[in-house]
């Protein structure tokens, strides 16, 4: 196994768990806890894939089963399906006022019910497999612009950037830099994190509490519907089921590791990345596979070090002080 390999795959693993830890950071900023990442990647993964399926079926060449238009397009879907899920959670917790534990509870149970049932309607199996590829390689990706190709092939430093990748690697990271940069320098940004701080104070200056709080659940939505998307096409063969492996609840831990700010936030995500794909590759790792631990060993290992780093640091904690708690006009 070469270390490339590893980079590559610890990368992989990283990807989903940052932009959906993101995602649980900007709802509670705004002062919605939304618990129902797991259901928003899930619901977001399931559109996905009948999206690509959809696509494929058009017989068009330029969206075919490993285009990167058919890929890019099914992103931005799964995220507008992330986003649409969400309403529900926004609904409830914002008009309603309900609890929003109980509310994100529900959705989460609500989302593999949704993908089972349509998938058992739609495709007659509660697993939904496209039979899509959209890994970038220098033999298949390139060969339209041949001196590229050549130089892919030639140079190890741009294989490690072009070749068995992909681009959603480059989007996500894009996007996290500047969803990251936007929820702290922009004046938006500001008014959505101060209806998570005060948002009785927030209102007193003319901010509209009920507005942000709607947008940051909705860019938690669409995030975690990307994620989802992202998660089954580059870790699951683009095979969307009533799961995605607790990565939902991994990165509500993520978060809460990274203090709900963006940058420590990307370091966890990194960090479980890696404590993940070790899980996954120990028994190719030599000095490793001596040690005959079971594979649920290795899954654990992420939940461990999130109670150890938690029980350290809970008196530091950053979390925003209105987040779960409903907007009360009359209150002061």
């Amino acid at each position: 196994m070469s270390a490339t390999f590893f980079i590559h795959q610890v990368i992989l693993c990283m990807i989903p768990l940052m932009i959906v830890a993101l995602a649980g950071a900007f709802a509670e900023h705004s002062g919605i806890i939304n618990l129902a990442l797991e259901g928003g990647m899930i619901f977001g993964a399931f559109i996905g894939a009948v999206f690509c399926i959809q696509m494929k079926d058009t017989g068009v060449a330029a969206l075919s089963s490993t285009s990167q238009l058919t890929y890019f397009l099914a992103l931005l879907v799964s995220a507008l399906a992330g986003a649409l899920f969400s309403l529900l959670l926004s609904f409830s917790a914002i008009n309603m006022e309900a609890d929003q534990t109980i509310a994100g509870t529900a959705l989460n149970m609500l989302a593999p019910a949704i993908v089972n049932t349509f998938g058992l309607l739609l495709f007659h199996q509660e697993r939904i497999y496209t039979a899509c590829t959209f890994v970038l390689t220098k033999e298949l990706s390139y060969s339209n612009m041949p001196k590229f190709q050549q130089a892919v092939t030639d140079s190890p430093f741009l294989q490690f950037f072009f070749d068995k990748v992909y681009i959603s690697t480059y989007l996500v990271i894009l996007l996290f830099i500047l969803l990251s940069v936007w929820l702290y320098k922009s004046k938006t940004g500001t008014h959505l994190r101060a209806c998570g701080e005060n948002p009785q104070a927030a209102a007193s200056v003319g901010i509209n509490v009920y507005r942000m709080r709607y947008l940051g659940t909705t860019i938690s939505g669409a995030l975690a519907g990307l994620g989802g998307f992202v998660y089954i096409a580059t870790e699951a063969a683009v095979t969307a089921e009533s799961s995605v492996a607790g990565l939902g609840f991994l990165a509500l831990a993520i978060m809460i590791f990274g203090n709900w700010k963006p940058l420590t936030i990307a370091l966890g995500a990194l960090l479980f990345g890696f404590i993940q794909c070790v899980g996954v590759l120990h028994s190719q790792i030599p000095f490793m596979s001596s040690w005959k631990l079971p594979f649920y060993f290795y899954n654990m290992l992420p939940y461990i070090i999130i109670l150890i780093v938690l029980i350290l640091t809970h008196r530091k904690s950053g979390m925003p002080k209105a987040e779960g708690i409903p907007y009360d006009k009359g209150k002061r």
